[in-house]
């Protein structure tokens, strides 16, 4: 305010210093100044409203007037118009329409502030019904347009969902429906309780002073918590940082919990606008405690639910038996509200409240019953260490939700698998479903699996210690209790062995299912691992996970079925893959079966599938031997992944030629294996994704190309990019490790640094100026992290000894930094 008063003196000192004081001009502060909001970079918006006897000089004294208040460094936006002109501009644009009724005189007196609020006035333009519903519409689609969550990565204060500009909106709403000064003015009429005033201020107090402080650090007139301000933010707000970026994250869940809170209300509030708009109904009774009004559920004891959760669980249930109720009545969405801090958590609970819980997990819909306790906080008082996490983010690239809303994804994708439905992103999820003997164990897993974020220590093991407690509180038998534990002890331990080991190795597969053990806790953990990544961020799950996943679940059900004790050895499986695509090849009508395999490496019939084998004998039967072999395809039940491959004539540089390639073609590998095939050549295979999902690659164009490269110099070097803006700040130290494989005959080089455009085709030049050979590849990125492991070898195939890893080290670290390779 004292910002305000401080330009009000400026505005009105230049006003007697430019326009004379018999001028036929008056001044209004508008839009935020208007409302007395001003931030460090906000403009000064005035209307100037000229009378009907104005004179023709007084154009020139407006121009030295906002001259005038240009050199003095105030960002002055302007409108002058008449009375008329300010009722027409309203009518047609609704942004001048708001602004207008926030009008507040700098220099008019009050006579001209009546005339010009009457000039705007519901029975001129924009009555209370229209206003309303422009401004709903206008909330939902900015909403939408921020992707309707206020939880991202860098949130909108001001136009984000549960930001600054929801408040304002409510505000004029307020003003138009009702007729009031302001939103106070609703408590003594009876829609809105002071318990619900005093939160939006206090929610305005702490998203305003987010925003004061994002301008000052910014420098400039910024609304999103860009990364590349957060941690200045949160120093300045005297935030503390004492480990991993604490401060931030203290920051933002201040942020989140404020904007859900906001939402809230908003919805509360814009119920009441609507009731008042379209007049009061009679309720419809439901049962003894619940009616339908206007499509709302509401308790018809004006003293509901008064500290019993019981009744509150029975408005879940019921709830979910009227799925087409349109939600709860702003009432009674109140009423719970106000009596949350009575609740028990389900530790101090009954035995029956208990059971009820329990009733809702197993009824219809019990993720969305789910999903509306959180929203309405119900959630976060049965289970504390849930409402630990609301509002929780974690400061990096990979979790693009807090934690609350990454579990309420997880859970809606576990739904979504129990509808029966196919769904094009996950190949095998709702076949898998109906094998589950209690899908709710499935539920409460989802839920506890990430519920100690943000404690310290391992998240899975406390999350288990929850889990447990939670189970044996609700009466699960000791099995269903182990199996839950067990699932959220281990969530993560599916998705880590598909994407960082070679689950075509008989060894990967027999280590993972004596982890697993049975097929039961292979379901659950699959259908857990697929809703977990795909919950994680939109971009995060692709064809190739769900390919990935599926064949790990479907390798490990084939282990457990012959038995732990009887190990697939290599040589049983090359036989077996051997006889598989012999059978189909025959059924191609290929002859010449035993010479196309001669071209192949023994280890090919152990690493790949049937198919897989049968396609590139296809490719090879139409070449002469020695001949260079570049074909690609599209993964079958995987989307937009593709296969390539590659059989040429061995020469240095070869990988990396053909990995750069790739990647100038816009491909991003997945996974890469380079055998080593009969009389010195290269038996190559690479699983890729299109870096633009947009635009479906060119499979003729890629092979021409491959064709093209194989046949030169092989001098080609990779594209230059900058990196991306947000890369900056979660920059990863590059760590290289070495390792040798049980034979001695390989090295395995692990490598952990920042994510970005084209690294992998870095990382290949750099193998190739130091002379290393490159037989398997497994490529993870977990959101700005790159964790890769690399089979290589010398130039005469042998491990590299401690010299050659320690220049390899030190070439990798110089060459594949962010900040020198871009």
């Amino acid at each position: 305010m004292a910002r305000v008063i401080a330009v009000d003196g400026l505005v009105r000192q230049a006003w007697s210093r430019s326009i004379p004081a018999d001028a036929a001009l008056t001044l209004f502060a508008t839009g935020g100044y208007g409302r007395g909001e001003l931030f460090p970079r906000s403009d000064i918006d005035l209307l100037v409203v000229v009378g009907d006897d104005a004179r023709e000089g007084d154009t020139a004294a407006l121009s030295r007037l906002f001259a005038l208040l240009w050199d003095a460094g105030l960002p002055v936006g302007h409108a002058v118009r008449t009375l008329g002109e300010c009722t027409q501009a309203a009518q047609d644009d609704l942004t001048v329409m708001t602004s207008l009724i926030e009008a507040r005189p700098l220099v008019a007196t009050p006579e001209m502030a009546l005339r010009l609020e009457a000039a705007v006035s519901v029975d001129r333009v924009w009555p209370a019904r229209e206003f309303f519903e422009a401004k709903r519409e206008e909330l939902r689609q900015r909403h939408a347009r921020f992707g309707d969550t206020a939880d991202n990565l860098e949130p909108n204060i001001k136009e984000g969902p549960g930001g600054l500009r929801d408040i304002h909106a409510l505000r004029w709403m307020a003003r138009r429906v009702f007729g009031t000064r302001d939103i106070e003015s609703l408590i003594p009429l009876g829609h809105l309780g002071l318990d619900e005033y005093s939160a939006l201020e206090r929610e305005w107090r702490v998203l305003a002073r987010l925003r004061y402080g994002l301008h000052l650090v910014a420098g400039k007139r910024e609304e999103r918590l860009r990364f590349d301000y957060q941690k200045a933010l949160a120093a300045r707000l005297q935030h503390i940082d004492d480990a991993d970026n604490a401060a931030i994250e203290r920051m933002m869940q201040a942020f989140y919990r404020s904007a859900a809170i906001v939402q809230r209300i908003g919805e509360r509030l814009l119920q009441r606008f609507e009731e008042q708009i379209e007049g009061d109904v009679e309720a419809v009774p439901l049962d003894a405690e619940f009616a339908m009004k206007r499509g709302y559920l509401v308790a018809r004891d004006e003293f509901w639910p008064g500290g019993d959760m019981a009744r509150v669980f029975w408005l879940f249930a019921l709830w979910a038996d009227h799925p087409g109720a349109k939600g709860l009545h702003s009432r009674t969405a109140r009423a719970l509200a106000e009596s949350l801090h009575a609740l028990p958590a389900y530790d101090a609970a009954s035995a029956e409240l208990r059971e009820d819980f329990v009733a809702l997990l197993r009824g219809p819909g019990p993720v969305r019953s789910l999903e509306r306790m959180a929203r309405l906080g119900v959630l976060g008082r049965w289970i504390p260490a849930f409402a630990q996490v609301s509002g929780r983010m974690q400061f990096d690239l990979f979790h693009v939700y807090t934690v609350d809303q990454h579990t309420l994804a997880v859970l809606r994708n576990l739904a979504s698998f129990s509808t029966g439905i196919p769904d094009e992103r996950f190949s095998m999820a709702h076949e898998v479903w109906p094998l589950l003997r209690k899908p709710e164990l499935l539920l409460v897993a989802g839920l506890f699996h990430d519920i100690a974020k943000g404690r310290g220590g391992d998240h899975s093991e406390l999350g288990a210690v929850d889990a447990r407690a939670f189970c044996q509180a609700h009466g699960f038998s000791a099995n269903d209790t182990a199996l839950v534990e067990w699932l959220v002890l281990k969530h993560l331990l599916m998705s880590t062995t598909a994407q960082k080991q070679d689950i075509s190795d008989p060894a990967v597969i027999h280590r993972f299912a004596v982890e697993v053990a049975d097929r039961e806790r292979l379901d659950y953990l699959y259908l857990l691992t697929c809703a977990d990544i795909a919950g994680t961020s939109p971009k995060l799950w692709n064809a190739w996970k769900d390919r990935l996943l599926a064949d790990l679940r479907i390798a490990t059900r084939y282990a457990l079925r012959r038995g732990l004790e009887h190990r697939l050895g290599a040589a049983d499986r090359i036989a077996e893959t051997r006889d598989k695509a012999t059978g189909l090849l025959v059924a191609e009508g290929v002859d010449n079966i035993d010479a196309l395999f001669a071209r192949m490496p023994d280890t090919n019939f152990l690493r790949a599938r049937a198919d897989q084998v049968v396609w590139q004998a296809l490719a090879l039967r139409g070449a002469p031997a020695g001949a260079t072999v570049a074909r690609v395809r599209r993964l079958a039940g995987a989307g937009d992944a593709l296969e390539v491959f590659v059989h040429a004539p061995d020469r240095d540089g070869l990988f990396a030629a053909i990995v750069i390639t790739l990647d100038r073609l816009g491909l991003a590998i997945q996974q890469a294996r380079a055998l080593d095939g009969p009389a010195d050549t290269i038996f190559d295979t690479f699983q890729v994704l299109s870096v633009d999902q947009r635009q479906a690659p060119d499979i003729g164009a890629i092979e021409r190309k491959l064709a093209t490269v194989l046949a030169g110099s092989l001098d080609v070097r990779p594209a230059r990019r900058a990196q991306p803006r947000h890369l900056r700040h979660f920059r990863v130290v590059p760590q290289v490790d070495f390792d040798t494989t049980g034979d001695g005959r390989r090295t395995v080089m692990s490598l952990v640094c920042t994510d970005r455009p084209g690294l992998l085709a870095d990382i290949a030049q750099v193998l190739r100026q130091q002379h290393v050979r490159v037989h398997d590849a497994r490529i993870a990125t977990f959101g700005a992290r790159a964790e890769d492991v690399f089979l290589v070898s010398d130039r005469r195939d042998r491990a590299l000894d401690d010299t050659q890893c320690g220049a390899l080290r030190d070439a990798l670290q110089q060459g594949i930094d962010g900040e020198h390779a871009a």
